[in-house]
C-alpha cells in the first residue's frame, strides 16, 4: 500500500521445518512491501502526469485554417522519453482583418509544468494579435510583457510572422524572432535560405530589454511557389548533433523534396532527419505558383477530432495537422546544405 493505494499482496512461504519468521524478518518483509507500493504509484503518477501534458498539447494544437491558394502542414512528433515532455507548439489562425498569422515555439522546460506555461504564452499571444494591425515586434513585446509581469512562466523562444498580399506584388511575410532558430525558405527549384532577418531576445529574457535590446520586424518577398518551413530545435539539434551541421543538413533535405506537397514535404524532412529525441513541431506553407489569391479567401476550419480516434488518418490531408510516428533510425544521410 502507498498513499492509501493498495497495489497488491506479498506472499512469502517457508518450509514446514523452518523456524517462525522472526519480528525483525517481518519487519523487513513489510517494509519490501511498502518499497514496492512506492514504486508503482510513483510509476503511476508519472505516467498520468505525461498522459496530461500529451492532452493539453493536442488539445492546443488545432486544426489549420483552410485558405484558398494557401497550402498548409503541421506536424507534432512527441518526445521519446516520458521526463521530455515539453513546451513546443505551432500554431495559424486568421486575424480579424483576414491575414493569416503564424506562430512556431518552445517555452524552456520538459515536464507538466512546461506544457502549462506553452499554453499560457500560446494564448497570450493569440489575445494579443487577434485584433491589432501592430508591427510583429510589438505584439512579441506585448507578449514578454505579459510573461514577464503576469506570469510565472520561463524563458521562451518563437517567432510571430504574418503573411500577407498580393495587391499587386508578391505574397510576403512580415515577422520577428524572439530566440527561435529561424525559418527555412525553400523556392520550387530547391533553392534554401535561411531567414535569419528580425532576431531579438528570448520572451522573459527581462535582463535583455534593460540593455537595450529589441525585437526588430522583418520582411521577405515569397517568390511564387515557394515552402515557408517554421521548426522547433528538436529537428536540428541534439546532443550528438550539433546546431549548425543540423541546420545544414535540413538545407540539404528540404532542397530535395521541395516539389513534394506541403503534407510529403513534412513528412519526407521527419523520415530523413531523425528528431532528437525532444517533442519536436514543424509548420510548413506554400504560397501560390501565381501571385493570384489572398488570405482572406478561406474556408472555415474543419471540426477538431481527438487525437485517440481510429478514425484520425495516418497521413493528413494539406491543410490539416497531424502526429507524426516516431523515426528511428534514418536510411539518409546528412549530405550537404542546399545552395542558396
Amino acid at each position: 500500500r502507498a498513499r492509501r493505494r493498495p497495489y497488491g499482496l506479498l506472499t512469502v512461504a517457508r518450509t514446514s521445518r523452518a523456524p517462525a519468521p522472526t519480528d525483525e524478518e517481518v519487519r523487513v518483509l513489510a517494509d519490501l512491501g511498502r518499497r514496492l507500493a512506492l514504486v508503482l504509484d510513483n510509476a503511476r503518477l508519472y505516467h498520468e502526469q505525461r498522459n496530461v501534458a500529451e492532452t493539453m498539447q493536442r488539445q492546443l494544437l488545432t486544426p489549420l485554417p483552410q485558405v484558398d491558394h494557401l497550402r498548409m502542414a503541421a506536424r507534432y512528433v512527441p518526445a521519446q522519453s516520458a521526463l521530455e515532455v515539453g513546451g513546443d507548439w505551432y500554431d495559424a489562425f486568421l486575424l480579424t482583418n483576414g491575414v493569416m498569422a503564424l506562430v512556431i515555439g518552445d517555452v524552456v522546460g520538459h515536464d507538466l509544468e512546461a506544457a502549462s506555461h506553452m499554453a499560457e504564452v500560446r494564448n497570450m499571444l493569440r489575445a494579443l494579435a487577434w485584433d491589432r494591425q501592430a508591427p510583429p515586434s510589438t505584439i512579441v513585446h506585448g507578449v514578454d510583457e505579459a510573461v514577464t509581469n503576469t506570469s510565472d512562466a520561463p524563458m521562451a523562444t518563437l517567432v510571430f510572422a504574418r503573411i500577407e498580399g498580393p495587391v499587386g506584388g508578391p505574397w510576403q511575410l512580415h515577422w520577428s524572432n524572439a530566440g527561435h532558430p529561424p525559418p527555412l525558405l525553400v523556392t520550387p527549384e530547391g533553392g534554401t535560405r535561411y531567414l535569419t532577418d528580425g532576431h531579438g531576445p528570448l520572451i522573459g529574457m527581462s535582463a535583455a530589454l534593460h540593455l537595450g535590446l529589441r525585437w526588430p520586424d522583418a520582411r521577405q518577398d515569397l517568390p511564387p511557389g515557394s515552402t515557408l518551413l517554421l521548426y522547433t530545435d528538436g529537428l536540428v539539434e541534439s546532443r550528438g548533433r550539433p546546431i549548425d551541421l543540423g541546420m545544414a543538413t535540413l538545407r540539404h533535405h528540404a532542397s530535395m523534396v521541395a516539389r513534394r506537397t506541403v503534407d510529403d514535404f513534412c513528412d519526407a524532412l521527419l523520415d530523413r532527419i531523425a528528431p532528437s529525441g525532444d517533442d519536436t513541431a514543424l509548420l510548413a506553407l506554400r504560397v501560390p505558383e501565381s501571385g493570384m489569391g489572398t488570405p482572406g479567401d478561406r474556408h472555415p476550419p474543419p471540426p477538431p477530432q481527438s487525437p485517440h480516434s481510429p478514425a484520425a488518418p495516418h497521413r493528413a490531408a494539406p491543410g490539416s495537422t497531424q502526429e507524426h510516428p516516431r523515426v528511428q533510425d534514418p536510411t539518409h544521410g546528412p549530405g550537404s546544405p542546399g545552395a542558396e
